[in-house]
Formats: structure tokens, sequence, C-alpha cells
């Protein structure tokens, strides 16, 4: 098993990643609870719930299952899951654990931040994607105007990773949590991305998963550790999020995952990057393993006006000016600015370049 301590404001806390450590959730807890409820959807739940009841027993266990995917992370689900934490009164010594992905784990650490102005939360992982969102105490919602608009810091107890559960994941969410893992190794390790870029997703083994989740944990919790509360250089973990995100809410949350958009966006900020800055950087190579992976890069035709006022409601957007991730060179990340004339311009070049390609 590997363990990483990531130290908060608040608190430090564990990031725990093994094989089967699910079946030892009960030796993490560092406090005695007074209730426990598991927050999890409804493909998870026939998964893996059964393991957390076994492990939990001897606890009040109360259990929520939502329906899968990014529309479950709104305010009508947080409502749900902040009555249902009411009518079995929880108190301010019980626990939420998030069993699941990235949509499970937002919408829990914002349930739990903001119940009782706050209680305990543990985060269990179960998809790739959730290394990057498990880590660093970013909790949100969706609204429709834009993805993880309402939300919170707060950092989880814990971070109980068992790449056991990474078995049951289809090709879409692989893509969808290695995107991210591209974009850590893009900011902070150039090895790393080449060591990344000669693999194929399809037959990766469990420790080469384990390898790469670690490095990308490791530059993640560098980062939080340095800027906690996003003021300057967690800015960076936004690398190619920036259209990601606008590609979500305009296409209609679901319709890609946010690795595969992320995907796009990272595409989007190397060519940005390379426009402001004549310089070259692995464009190709990154576009080329995307496209060996199969990850979606026909996108229907959209509305550019629409897309840019999508990347207008960024949380990095500033006195209404766009603010990018780009690259300088391979892991030297810097925040810029971006007109919204110069956006526009970027934008029909790299789009008309996807169709082309």
């Amino acid at each position: 098993m590997n363990e990483i301590v990531v130290s908060s404001s608040s608190h430090q806390y564990p990031i725990y990643i093994g094989e089967d450590i699910r079946f030892q959730l009960k030796s993490y807890l560092r406090k005695d609870y007074s209730a426990i409820m598991i927050v999890t959807d409804e493909k998870v739940a026939n998964l893996y719930l059964q393991d957390l009841r076994n492990v939990l027993a001897g606890y009040k266990l109360i259990e929520i299952i939502f329906p899968s995917g990014e529309q479950t992370k709104s305010i009508d689900f947080f409502y749900k899951l902040q009555t249902k934490a009411i009518s079995n009164r929880l108190d301010r010594k019980s626990l939420m654990i998030a069993l699941g992905g990235g949509v499970i784990g937002d919408l829990t650490g914002f349930s739990a931040a903001t119940y009782m102005r706050g209680i305990d939360y543990i985060q269990v992982p179960t998809t790739i994607l959730a290394h990057d969102s498990s880590v660093g105490g970013k909790v949100a919602i969706n609204h429709e105007l834009g993805k993880n608009m309402i939300g919170s810091f707060y950092a989880p107890q814990a971070v109980v990773y068992d790449v056991h559960t990474l078995r049951s994941l289809n090709a879409h969410e692989i893509r969808s949590g290695y995107a991210e893992l591209v974009k850590e190794a893009l900011l902070a390790d150039s090895t790393f991305f080449n060591t990344l870029m000669e693999k194929n997703l399809n037959s990766l083994n469990s420790q080469q998963l384990v390898n790469h989740l670690c490095q990308g944990i490791k530059i993640k919790a560098e980062i939080v550790e340095a800027d906690e509360k996003e003021s300057n250089i967690r800015m960076f973990l936004n690398l190619g999020h920036t259209l990601g995100h606008a590609l979500e809410s305009e296409l209609g949350y679901g319709t890609m995952t946010h690795g595969e958009a992320v995907a796009i966006g990272l595409l989007f900020a190397l060519r940005v990057s390379e426009y402001k800055y004549d310089i070259k950087l692995p464009y190709e190579k990154l576009y080329q393993w995307l496209e060996r992976n199969n990850y979606p890069l026909n996108l229907p035709n959209l509305n550019k006006e629409q897309l840019v006022n999508r990347m207008k409601s960024d949380k990095k957007t500033m006195n209404n000016r766009i603010q990018m991730v780009l690259l300088k060179q391979a892991a030297k990340p810097i925040v810029e600015e971006i007109q919204e004339e110069q956006l526009h311009t970027y934008l029909d070049i790299f789009l008309k370049e996807l169709v082309n390609k």
C-alpha cells in the first residue's frame, strides 16, 4: 500500500492507495462517529456498497443512492442529500463517505461542508478521474450556467483509493481519468508526460496504474499544499479546463465525460500557447495519443459565440476577462489573460483544425 499525506489549512489527511484496501476502511477512521452516511450511485452501489456495509457493521449506517452521471451534481440532489441527513438526525459527530467517482465525491464533500456548517467526510474513489477530484478539498455542484460554480474548499479526513475498483471501469471512464493524469504531467513532469504517451490504455496492468496514480496525486498534492485556496499556482490545475468545462456545459452534462472534454481543452491550451509565445509544444504527440486511444475528437457544429460565453463564465474569469492556463514550455505553466477577440480567433482556427484532421 502507498500513503501520501496532504497538508491543508485545517488538518493533514492521508491518501491510501492499494489493492482491496476498502476492506480496511474501518481501521482508517480516526474518530468514533455517531453515525455514518454512505453516499453512492446506482452503478457503484451494485458493485461495492455491500463491502462497506460489511466493513462498517456496528455503526449506525444511512445510505443514499443517486443516479449515475454528471446530472446528479446539481442543487436538486444536493437538497435530497441534506434532507436525508436531517431526517436521519445526523449530528456534528457524524461522518459522510463518498463511494464513487468525481460526481459523488464533489456532491458529498459539498454536502458535508455545509451540513451543520461542516461535518467530516472521507473519499472512497472508484474511478481514475477521482484521483484528481478527491485530493485538494475542492467540492462543488454544477449550475446550468456553469460547472462547479457553487462550492467550497473543504478537505476530507482521508482518501481511501482501492485500485481494485478500477477494474470495473469502461473505456470512457479510463480515458476520462487519464486526461487528468496527462494534465498533471504537462504541468510538472515532462518525463511522466512522455511515459504516458507511450501507453495504450487498453493494456495497462495494475502496477502501471498505481504508479501513474501516485505520480499524478503527488503533483497535485504539492500544488495544493502550496496554494490551498487557489489564489495563485493552484489555478494551474485548470489547464485544459477553460474550454473543457465550456464544452461540457454547451453539449449538456453527461454527453461527453469530464476528462474527454478536458482532453480537447488540453489540445486547445497547447495551440493557444504556441500562437501566443511562438513556441513548439507536444501538440501532435498528444493529438496522436488521444486518437490512438479513441478519445472523441470530432465535435458537432458548435455556436462559437455561445461557447465563448461559457468560457467567460469560468471561475478564473476576472472583470469579464478570460484567464487561461497556458504553457511557456512543457512543465512551465502560466495564467494569461486572453482578449475576447483573440479567443474567438484562436477558437475558430482550432475547431476548423479538428474538423480537418
